[in-house]
């Protein structure tokens, strides 16, 4: 075995085990406006509670209107457990503005106190509805449905805080995989949802709320935050802050920086599929014969289909020979520049923000001119760059931590205590902590530019 192949070997390992070792599981309480479900209900792929089925024009209703709940039980690994959760099917918006429906899990506070809630944003990373945490958590188990299931390591704690908890399907119906604007509508829109339907969820428009994910995750996290005083400022009168590690930032640099890597190579054509799902383009015209194969294999497919699966695979491969500079696509750029989070509002919250930058140990070996190195799949660069920005910006309540010795998934477990006892702090009231002016420069943010 070469070298080589035994870093690809090693590192896949890595990643997947602590992938499947590492985040949450919810279930639901919730009965449908008209009756209420049976409380052994089961998800399944024809579930009918995820459709809309009402006689009035979805667009009637207000963003984050109820349209439906359930109760059920609240699954780990596909088995019920004693606990219950509330399940809701809300009116939200997706990424080309359109009304959509879309579901969130709440998990009732242990103590009974409504008045302080934290949103939790997974990292299910999937192209496959069936693998969002709301069917995990109803029991309907799938191979990439155990991210979510091993979320718990990450909710349990929360739960043990008394927080009530709020977990969105944050990628939609559509699992519109990398959408950051449309992640955070199904965000802000969970909470309006969780928050107005106090008989079943025990909050109201008084409850405060903190904002929290991982990976993708903090695609949601920092959208949602990004967007709350335009999109929802209803919403973002009562959040405290928002904490996250892994962020994605600009996407058009992710994809140079993973591009040839060992494990992480097979997110380009994740978001790929992603982009043009979401935007409603047809990126599939400009891929190779290769790229066409790759593409069709992992419409449908989720992390764990695509992690180690396409060692040293790179955007040339996927493209088309005249394509081989992905900018040379106008609906690309035009996409890539929708979900650059370089581009979008400075939040007015306090935020935590963890980044990792020693990806190396997961395969990515890459230092591209300009974007530099990063933890695997994110760069650190970027990240730098978007916190310094909101500083500059007006937004000081920003705490940055850099772990220069570990990868995307190691620096998870090290964000994740301080994530928590973070929130704590910014519920009871206390100074958000602040390194504007100690963080290192980072890359430019600024929006791809067409070639043609």
């Amino acid at each position: 075995m070469t070298s080589r192949a035994a870093a690809r070997r090693l590192a896949v390992a890595l990643v997947a085990a602590l992938a499947v070792s590492a985040v949450p599981a919810t279930s639901a309480f919730a009965a449908s406006p008209a009756s209420a479900a049976p409380a052994a209900a089961k998800a399944s792929a024809s579930d009918p509670f995820y459709s809309y089925d009402g006689s009035a024009p979805l667009a009637s209703y207000q963003p984050g209107a109820v349209l439906k709940r359930r109760t059920l039980s609240y699954h780990i690994v596909g088995i019920p457990t004693p606990l219950t959760a509330i399940q809701l099917l809300y009116r939200t918006t997706d990424a080309q503005g359109r009304p959509a429906a879309n579901v969130t899990t709440v998990l009732r506070s242990l103590t009974g106190d409504g008045s302080k809630a934290v949103s939790y944003q997974s990292f299910y990373d999937s192209l496959n509805p069936q693998d969002g945490p709301s069917r995990a958590i109803a029991g309907d188990l799938t191979l990439n449905g155990i991210i979510p299931n091993a979320e718990n390591l990450f909710v349990v704690p929360l739960l043990a805080e008394g927080y009530n908890l709020v977990i969105p399907d944050t990628e939609g119906q559509s699992a519109d995989f990398a959408a950051g604007p449309e992640y955070a509508t199904n965000t802000l829109d969970s909470i309006r949802a969780a928050t107005s339907d106090a008989a079943s969820t025990g909050m109201d428009s008084a409850t405060r709320v903190g904002l929290m994910g991982y990976s993708g995750g903090a695609i949601a996290t920092s959208w949602a935050a990004a967007l709350a005083p335009s999109y929802a400022p209803d919403v973002n009168r009562r959040l405290v802050g928002f904490a996250e590690g892994g962020l994605l930032v600009d996407a058009a640099h992710n994809l140079k920086y993973v591009d040839g890597s060992l494990v992480w190579s097979g997110v380009i054509p994740m978001a790929i599929i992603g982009v043009a799902r979401s935007y409603g383009i047809d990126l599939k015209q400009y891929m190779s014969s290769y790229g066409v194969q790759v593409y069709d294999k992992l419409e449908n497919g989720g992390l764990l289909d695509a992690l180690g699966h396409y060692p040293g695979l790179t955007w040339a491969k996927l493209a088309q020979p005249q394509y081989a500079n992905p900018d040379s696509i106008p609906d690309f750029v035009k996409a890539v520049n929708a979900i650059n989070l370089g581009s979008a509002a400075t939040p007015t919250i306090p935020g935590l923000i963890a980044e990792g930058d020693g990806g190396v140990v997961e395969g990515t070996f890459a230092n591209p001119a300009g974007i530099g190195t990063g933890d695997g799949v994110m760069v650190a660069g970027d990240v730098r760059a978007l916190t310094r920005q909101y500083c500059a910006t007006g937004n000081h309540a920003i705490d940055y931590q850099q772990y220069d010795l570990l990868s995307h998934i190691t620096t998870a477990a090290a964000w994740a205590p301080g994530a928590l006892g973070w929130l704590n702090d910014r519920f009871a009231g206390k100074p958000a902590p602040s390194d504007c002016g100690s963080i290192a420069a980072g890359n430019s943010l600024a929006p791809e530019v067409p070639t043609s």
